[in-house]
């Protein structure tokens, strides 16, 4: 079978397809054929060795997780960090598979695999209500265009905050009510002025984009700060929070045990399959050309969700 290798961190270049031999199941596991494979912004820093949070030594074969079928039976298999999901094959406990329901593609069940379990976990610690002013930055990526959907559904005006004209355009297409670019310096302004000052804010840049989001919640307003794209996690004063009665979570509320995992990712499908959630994929590579899939990734050139497609 065919599959990605690291034998070195590095830049994109070290995605290396390789010849290798076919996986043999243990107890109690099945082999996978894998149809799509998941790829996440955070797998670019393990591979380029940057994540203290997912220690990875080379060598190693990255995928976090996968679309696929056992038997004619389609799936999805969530594998770790270097889970090894970058292949044609891979085994897994069959006990904890999930179903793909019936009208939901491999890329687009795929695509929700982390970014759609993440979207309704964290809708239900911030709790999301009709009327509330929501901003969601690292819009166009493929968790932020999931919750400007979920968050329009619930009844929120959202404000969609991205860098460039081909996301922004993305993004109006999935109904945002304002369209904001942060690489302008006067961002925030437009967003007060649209807005009068936000209730929630959802924040998946992190860095400046996060710390300069925080200060147009209102008082008694909720913050959210689960990306890192732009540095690290945006950390709100906990005193100014206090003072405004503001309420600060992070990416620790949205950690979820499998049995968790798995409910969320059965109404993600769920939601797919009924047109409740549209995953927005806005580049697939082939599984021989996963350094162009992290390059995308990293370049910000990216829009929406990035998948690799094996068969």
């Amino acid at each position: 079978m065919k599959a990605i290798e690291v034998a070195r961190f590095g830049g994109p270049e070290v995605l290396q397809l390789r010849e290798v031999p076919d996986p043999v199941p243990g107890d109690g596991e099945v082999v996978v054929e894998v149809e799509a494979a998941d790829t996440l912004w955070l797998e670019t820093q393990v591979r380029a060795g940057r994540s203290a949070y997912f220690p990875v030594t080379p060598p190693y074969r990255p995928g976090v997780g996968v679309a696929g079928t056992v038997g004619g039976r389609r799936v999805l298999a969530r594998l770790g960090h270097a889970g090894g999901g970058y292949a044609t094959r891979v085994t897994f406990a069959a006990a904890d598979l999930v179903d793909v329901p019936g009208g939901v593609g491999s890329r687009e069940a795929a695509a929700v695999l982390h970014d759609g379990v993440t979207t309704l976990a964290l809708l239900d610690v911030v709790k999301i209500v009709a009327g509330d002013r929501v901003l969601v930055t690292a819009a166009a990526g493929g968790m932020g265009a999931l919750l400007v959907q979920a968050a329009k559904a619930a009844g929120a005006t959202v404000v969609a905050a991205a860098r460039g004209a081909a996301k922004l355009g993305a993004l109006r297409t999935l109904g945002a009510d304002v369209v904001v670019d942060y690489g302008v310096a006067d961002w925030t302004d437009a967003v007060w002025e649209a807005t009068g000052g936000l209730d929630v804010v959802l924040d998946g840049a992190g860095g400046d984009y996060g710390r300069a989001a925080f200060d147009l919640v209102v008082e008694g307003g909720r913050f959210s700060a689960h990306g890192t794209p732009a540095g690290a996690f945006a950390t709100a004063d906990p005193s100014v929070a206090r003072s405004r009665g503001v309420t600060a979570t992070g990416i620790d509320e949205v950690q979820l045990p499998p049995e968790r995992f798995r409910a969320y990712l059965a109404r993600a499908l769920d939601d797919v399959a009924a047109g409740r959630l549209a995953p927005l994929i806005g580049q697939a590579f082939p599984l021989a050309r996963a350094a162009d899939a992290h390059a995308a990734i990293e370049s910000r050139t990216a829009v929406g969700k990035t998948v690799l497609t094996v068969t």
